[in-house]
């Protein structure tokens, strides 16, 4: 008989995935426009690539994924990042073209949305001293 498992051994979120019309547009965004690397960018499959960003030194990447009709581009991805100065990021992003909130929420830490090229949105919120 075997023996029935106690627990599971799940210890981190690796990747999340945001749906996108055009990946190549998509990267110059998230890599010009918000400052994240690429970890990834690799073909497979008939002809597909996989792409992922991530915040300097984070461990959770944001895989850019081809819209499909079942997973369309322009969704809330319930992503939120994290800033040491929401005011100073919010400044910096605006006076690059980028769609954010025109302003800051301060409730229950300064915090704004910002929506990507296919009005994915995503939320900025500072960080909190532990």
């Amino acid at each position: 008989m075997t023996p029935t498992p106690t627990r599971v051994h799940i210890t981190n979120i690796r990747t999340v995935a945001v749906p996108v019309s055009d990946q190549d547009r998509s990267l110059e965004f998230y890599r010009d426009g918000l400052g994240l690397e690429t970890r990834m960018d690799i073909p497979y499959g008939n002809g597909q690539r996989w792409l992922e960003v991530v915040p300097a030194g984070a461990t959770t990447s944001i895989a850019l994924v081809p819209a499909q009709e079942k997973t369309p581009a322009g969704i809330d991805t319930g992503i939120r990042l994290t800033t040491d100065d929401a005011e100073a990021d919010h400044a910096t992003l605006r006076s690059k073209g980028i769609d954010v909130d025109v302003e800051i929420l301060h409730y229950p830490v300064p915090m704004f949305t910002l929506r990507d090229p296919d009005r994915n949105t995503l939320y900025v919120l500072q960080r909190q001293e532990d």
